[in-house]
């Protein structure tokens, strides 16, 4: 089993989930999102070359238009051992919870 963070599970949710659209603005958004806080593309790019290391995601550079003066855009899909490894940890994570009665308080929000 790959150990992957929460921010890196986050992400291969994101790419998983924006399929032919997961490029790093649109990857940010959604981790951002997902956790109600904001990701420096710095923070993004870092866990997102972990992930190329660890063989959980690859990467496309596609051409976006002639009229944005030919720029590439760099789109990222799971890898089948990606794949595997989110499928692990969504297991995972309900075999923590499993048996585990309900929370008798709410966690409190950051200040």
């Amino acid at each position: 089993m790959d150990i992957i963070t929460r921010l890196e599970e986050a992400i291969l949710i994101a790419v998983w989930k924006l399929r032919d659209n997961a490029y790093g603005v649109t990857i940010n958004k959604s981790v951002s999102r997902s956790f109600n806080k904001k990701y420096t593309m710095g923070a993004l790019y870092y866990s997102l070359d972990q992930l190329l290391r660890k063989g959980l995601v690859e990467k496309t550079l596609k051409r976006i238009s002639k009229e944005k003066a030919g720029r590439s855009r760099t789109y990222y899909r799971l890898t089948k051992k990606g794949e595997k490894a989110l499928q692990e940890a969504r297991v995972y994570q309900e075999k923590l919870w499993k048996g585990t009665p309900d929370m008798a308080f709410k966690a409190e929000e950051s200040k």
